[in-house]
């Protein structure tokens, strides 16, 4: 039988680490949704001509 207070494998971040990792995520979060605006507008500006290009 193991020991109930066994620590967790791997990498333990500390707090002020995982709440810069939290940052990180949500400012690429926000560039994302950003750029999926981004190409949506352009998308509704350029029109149905997005369509109709020669092959």
């Amino acid at each position: 039988m193991e020991p109930a207070h066994k620590t967790p494998p791997g990498i333990v971040l500390t707090d002020s680490q995982k709440k810069r990792q939290r940052e990180r995520s949500i400012a690429i979060a926000v560039a994302l949704g950003v750029l999926v605006v981004l190409f949506f507008a352009v998308t509704l500006v350029k029109g149905p001509a997005v369509l109709h290009r020669p092959m």
